[in-house]
């Protein structure tokens, strides 16, 4: 680091030093340029990974190989290990000595906990939000609806899955609560993953239309009608989980097809 001129010593003239011929500066070697932040590559390859599973690109039980995800971005193992680690903690990814790093496979009472959860959350939230949110804010909410409609109108499943998860966030940083939105945003990224695992023909035509309809109560101040329209959303994307698959005794399991 180049010193400041009050740090420099000041020679005297008198001093033999300053009447010896000083040499020609060696012109300074250019530095090396500072390697990437490791908190920094790490943030990035747990963001690559949590919007791929957001947005359906990796699936439950998939294999996440350390050295494949190293030369993907050009960092070292250490790296990818404090990333895989981050994820664990989030629940996204499993570790385990034998395999390594997965995307997780949530159960279904894990499942069950995440959106009774949830509609504890969110139905708290908008029958506070009712009482403070402003014109400004319902345009914002009104902007987003847009986006959610073109993506599920030109079939952009990656688009519409991560606004219609966004909506839900949204809500919390316009009630002003940054904890709040942050556990709602950890909570939504656990319920994509279960929505990949136990997921039927759930339509994100209905999920967007349902949040136009909380959406509209929110703009006539009812805060009953908006708790209502909540939990009856979140009953439904719940609904439209097979977490009871019935499984067939052995013996129907095993019998051939006529």
């Amino acid at each position: 680091m180049p010193r400041s001129r009050a740090s420099l010593q000041v020679v005297s003239a008198a001093s033999p030093s300053a009447r010896r011929p000083r040499r020609a500066a060696t012109p300074a070697a250019p530095a090396p340029a500072a390697p990437a932040s490791v908190a920094g590559s790490t943030q990035r390859i747990v963001l690559a990974v949590t919007t791929a599973i957001v947005e359906r690109r990796l699936m439950p039980g998939t294999k996440l190989a350390e050295q494949k995800i190293a030369d993907l971005f050009k960092v070292s193992r250490t790296i990818v290990r404090q990333a895989l680690n981050q994820l664990s903690r989030d629940r996204l990814v499993t570790l385990t000595p034998a395999r390594g790093a997965c995307v997780a496979t949530p159960s279904a009472e894990e499942a069950r906990q995440v959106f009774e959860l949830r509609e504890m959350l969110e139905s708290a939230l908008v029958r506070q939000l009712c009482a403070r949110i402003t014109d400004a804010q319902l345009a914002l909410l009104r902007d987003h609806l847009a986006q959610e409609r073109e993506a599920v109108a030109r079939t952009d499943v990656p688009g519409r899955t991560r606004l219609l998860a966004d909506f839900h966030v949204l809500l919390a940083q316009l009630f002003g609560n940054a904890v709040l939105a942050q556990l709602l945003a950890d909570l939504l990224n656990r319920s994509s993953l279960i929505a990949l695992m136990f997921q039927s023909a759930h339509s994100a035509e209905a999920s967007q239309r349902e949040h136009e309809q909380i959406v509209q109560a929110l703009a006539r101040r009812d805060a009953r009608a908006a708790v209502r329209l909540v939990a009856q959303h979140l009953h439904s994307v719940e609904r439209n989980l097979r977490l009871d698959p019935r499984t067939p005794d052995l013996a129907t399991a095993l019998r051939p097809h006529d």
